[in-house]
């Protein structure tokens, strides 16, 4: 069995994983890198948010086309879509973006090895591959890296549900839904979140009725209330189906290649695919965490400490894998802070200003507490809303749906949370986040100059509104 020495080996290529690979060689260890896909990039890059985004964007242009540009006094006649034409731009982002890790793997002298990881005590790094030389020149099928630190970064696989019989092909996950071969006539999904309100939303503008069967008696848990209520009012209207505070007990692939989706209460539905949403669950299989004695808490995370330390000396962990939520820019600037705490002793991440985002039409962004969290803690708060109605950018756009909320603390003023439903919401977010990070007020936004006419305009009426001196509305 072949050595190698490093002073850090990452068990993970995801967001998390090759972020925490880069910052620890610019500061100067010797990294490496196990990833037992072919591509770098994790699920994000492979099979979750990139090539996601990518078909949101195509469906998103093809609605525009069909039903939005009259508005504008353009007329199109005739307007059609190519399915295949689409999956292969997202394919074809996907191979650009995980070659663009490769590359950066390379530029940054960080060793990759392909092949399942696992830890074998404190420090040993087993990696079993499928034979065949590696990009490290690797020739065995084990292989034994050393190091002072490990970090896991394993992320996330899919969550299923008990009765739902899942072929990964009909009846699947988000993965199959990023390249059904044909529309469907009739999608089913499974989960009111993120994941399913995007990927229900990409089907139902190429032609599908889609059905979404939500548990709770809402929709996005988690998110803003009155935020995830207006989002349900305007997905209504674009089509889709909400049945709410359902219980899905089953779900199989029957005869003539449809389905059949069962639920408490309610007569079975019969569609052409299900895409089951429910959420994700730490990946931990096989790592041999056993062998440094570190156990998994009661929702199979790996606890850590403030700095990602595990129980077991030299073990760190981060993204999917530990607490918090399942985001690839959250684990990004975890990756980034364990790598310079291992390099300097110093690393932090502010947990309150890490945005969310759903990327539907109109998108949907967050950060900071909601009212439900702000209440629930007994903090007092203020609150300032604007329409994007009264905002002279978004007339321009004609994509006037959705607000601005911003909360302060009743006492101090300084921005608490601030949840967005509207156009360009991912982007308009990032100002909120950065306010948070600085401890910034509602004053303090309120009196920053927007330019005019822009929707970020919005942003800054509701930091008024906290006050109750709109100007535009």
């Amino acid at each position: 069995m072949e050595e190698h020495e490093h002073d850090l080996v990452i068990i993970g290529s995801g967001p998390g994983g090759y972020v925490a690979a880069i910052r620890a060689a610019q500061l100067g260890l010797d990294t490496a890198c196990v990833e037992k896909e072919p591509a770098l990039g994790g699920t994000c890059l492979r099979d979750g948010c990139i090539p996601t985004k990518a078909l949101l964007e195509a469906s998103e242009r093809y609605e525009e086309t069909k039903h939005g540009l009259a508005a504008f006094g353009v007329t199109v006649e005739g307007v059609g879509f190519d399915l295949g034409a689409m999956l292969q731009h997202k394919d074809n982002i996907v191979t650009a973006l995980t070659g663009g890790v490769a590359g950066l793997f390379k530029k940054n002298k960080i060793t990759r090895y392909r092949g399942h990881g696992r830890l074998e005590g404190p420090g040993s790094v087993i990696v079993e591959s499928e034979g065949g030389a590696d990009e490290a020149g690797n020739t065995e099928t084990v292989v034994k890296l050393l190091a002072k630190h490990v970090i896991l970064a394993t992320g996330s696989e899919v969550a299923t549900l008990p009765g739902v019989e899942m072929d990964w092909d009909r009846i699947g996950s988000s993965t199959e839904a990023l390249s059904y071969p044909e529309v469907p006539e009739h999608l089913v999904v499974i989960g009111a979140g993120y994941i399913g309100l995007e990927l229900g939303s990409v089907w139902a503008r190429l032609g599908a009725k889609v059905t979404v069967l939500e548990y709770l008696d809402r929709i996005l848990p988690g998110m803003d209330a009155d935020t995830a209520k207006r989002a349900r009012q305007i997905f209504k209207k674009q089509g889709i189906e909400f049945r709410l505070g359902t219980r899905v007990t089953g779900a199989r692939v029957v005869v003539g290649e449809g389905c059949v989706v069962e639920a408490e209460g309610m007569e079975p539905i019969e569609c052409d695919r299900v895409l089951v949403a429910v959420g994700r669950r730490p990946y931990t299989n096989d790592l041999g965490l056993a062998s440094v004695g570190v156990e998994l808490d009661e929702r199979g995370r790996i606890p850590v400490d403030e700095h990602f330390q595990t129980s077991a000396a030299g073990v760190y962990a981060l993204g999917d894998v530990i607490a918090g939520p399942m985001l690839a820019h959250k684990a990004e600037h975890e990756g980034v802070a364990c790598a310079e705490f291992l390099a300097t002793g110093f690393g932090h991440v502010n947990y309150d200003a890490i945005p969310g985002i759903v990327y539907t039409h109109p998108e949907i962004a967050t950060v900071g507490k909601s009212e439900e969290q702000l209440k629930e803690a007994g903090i007092k708060y203020r609150k300032g809303k604007f329409p994007f109605s009264a905002n002279g950018r978004a007339k321009a756009l004609n994509q006037t749906e959705g607000q601005v909320k911003v909360l302060a603390d009743a006492e101090t003023d300084r921005v608490l949370g601030v949840h967005i439903i509207g156009p360009r919401a991912g982007d308009l977010i990032a100002e909120a986040a950065v306010a948070i990070e600085f401890g910034a007020s509602s004053e303090d936004i309120a009196r920053s100059v927007h330019a005019h006419p822009t929707l970020a305009e919005a942003l800054k009426e509701a930091a008024l509104a906290v006050d109750k001196r709109t100007i535009n509305f």
